[in-house]
């Protein structure tokens, strides 16, 4: 198989399989997104027709899954995000900083997304918050977006969080803009040594809570004398915090949180073969100067890979935080701008219908015919099949 290659094409050609295999152990949520990954955009979730009234051409456009993980339908949320992000961008240079958690933690999360996770969120918020307020620092409130990736370039579980921070922030008394000096952030020891007592912290609350679970290799971590014994060299371990040099202007901003906010564990276009030997995708070796490389993993292992990475019902993996928050991001931003004399942006109503909405995201215009360009004439819906079949409404107007 080559060409177009998907990930959806791995979990219906193996899929079936894996899941047998796997009788009692795969949850309902990486069923429901492997379900839905299979019916993206077939008859399965039915659809419409359309013609093109020039040269007779006629397109089945079939449904989305838009489920999260599902490497078809990010595009148009992604460049959805942006727009709107793109009113929210300041005249100033941003920072990209990463927290990331010890392999030690990565375990434990592995079994407790919903709760590390959301430590994670809490101990990065905190950590920049504190540091930054410090008049020691930068004296000055935050405001930042963090974005939560759980893989690294070879699938393996690697919870980090991505924070795209303007360079500067809200005196405390709002009435000044204070900037980072020029090309420098915050003291990444500093951050990274905040970050690894705040992150233990909270941990330790949530094993006392109760609130932990353990199995496999780690179910001896249940006794807290075992608990305090795993924790006890991660105290004092460096943890990793990485402030990258800082952006250009809000265009470049934009095309970078554009590669980060919407992506899933691998991207249909990483992969180079599917068949009985494995699956074939592109990687990334970073300790080998970023050379690109290809990976074979067995079909099976593969999919066990990609649904590491199915958060949790309801998890939020795109979070703002300071003058960002939600509830309070239009009045401080307001605010940022008088400081910075910067213009305000023009509010943008978007379209009702989707086909607007995506042309104006993307600039394609799905009213063309993409063989002479005239326009599609709606013909009928395709109604949801669950047996994979097509099935036309009768259209009597």
């Amino acid at each position: 198989m080559a060409g177009g290659l998907e990930v959806a094409d791995v979990f219906r050609r193996f899929g079936a399989a894996w899941r047998a295999a796997q009788d009692g152990h795969l949850d309902r949520g990486g069923r429901r997104v492997m379900a839905a990954i299979e019916a993206c955009r077939t008859a399965q979730l039915g659809g419409h027709s359309e013609s093109c009234g020039e040269c007779g051409l006629v397109r089945i456009a079939y449904n989305s899954c838009r489920n999260r993980h599902c490497p078809k339908c990010q595009g148009l949320a992604r460049a959805q995000w942006l727009a709107d992000r793109q009113a929210e961008l300041l005249p100033v240079p941003y920072f990209h900083v990463v927290f990331t958690v010890p392999s030690e933690i990565a375990a434990i999360a592995f079994h407790n997304k919903a709760v590390v996770y959301d430590i994670l969120f809490k101990a990065t918020r905190e950590t920049l918050r504190t540091i930054a307020a410090d008049p020691k620092h930068l004296g000055a409130e935050l405001g930042f977006v963090a974005v939560l990736h759980t893989w690294g370039q070879a699938l393996q579980h690697h919870p980090h969080l991505h924070c795209v921070v303007p360079a500067g922030g809200l005196s405390p008394d709002g009435s000044r803009w204070i900037a980072c000096r020029p090309g420098f952030f915050l003291a990444v020891k500093v951050l990274s040594r905040l970050f690894r007592r705040l992150f233990l912290e909270q941990l330790t609350a949530a094993f006392e809570a109760g609130r932990l679970a353990f199995f496999s290799d780690l179910t001896r971590l249940a006794e807290p004398c075992e608990f305090a014994r795993y924790l006890g060299p991660l105290r004092k371990a460096a943890w990793v915090v990485y402030a990258k040099r800082p952006f250009g202007g809000p265009e470049q901003v934009l095309a970078y949180l554009g590669r980060y906010t919407h992506r899933v564990a691998v991207a249909n276009s990483r992969l180079v073969a599917i068949d009985e030997c494995g699956v074939r995708f592109r990687w990334k070796d970073y300790r080998h100067h970023d050379k690109q490389k290809v990976m074979t993993l067995e079909p099976g292992e593969f999919i066990r890979r990609f649904l590491l990475h199915v958060l949790p019902d309801g998890f939020h993996r795109i979070r703002h935080y300071g003058f960002l928050a939600n509830g309070r991001r239009a009045a401080k931003l307001e605010t940022c701008r008088r400081l910075l004399a910067a213009p305000v942006p023009p509010t943008v109503v978007p379209p009702d219908d989707y086909r607007d909405r995506h042309h104006r995201l993307t600039g394609h215009d799905l009213r063309r015919c993409p063989c002479c360009g005239g326009i599609m004439v709606p013909l009928a819906p395709i109604l949801r099949s669950p047996a994979g079949h097509a099935t036309h409404r009768v259209d009597t107007s």
